[in-house]
């Protein structure tokens, strides 16, 4: 756990949990709120072909989906839970890495 506080500059265990929780809500509810997405757009699981391109279709989809409504929860709720510094550097780093850096300029 040390080399992980060292490595996104944590100073306190209760920090690194608050990392993690925040970690955990965002992916949980970014999953959760793709599907109504995708309903509201008709493209639900039976829209697709049911073969092995229809189901990788469908899932990729929502990984899409999910992606940018990630990104926006990271912050939010991270902002909410008083680690905004954290996770918007954690986002632009990440963002970055993806070649998206233009998004920040």
């Amino acid at each position: 756990m040390n080399k992980l506080k060292e490595r996104w500059s944590i100073q306190s265990n209760i920090q690194l949990v608050i990392v993690f929780i925040v970690f955990a809500i965002t992916g949980s509810l970014s999953a959760y709120l793709a599907k109504p997405i995708l309903n509201f757009f008709e493209l639900t699981r039976t829209s697709f072909p049911e073969h092995f391109f229809g189901g990788f279709g469908y899932y990729s989809l929502r990984i899409l989906i999910i992606f940018p409504i990630y990104q926006v929860l990271l912050v939010a709720i991270g902002t909410l839970f008083g680690q905004n510094k954290f996770f918007w550097n954690f986002e632009k780093k990440m963002l970055t890495r993806l070649g998206l850096a233009f998004l920040f300029q």
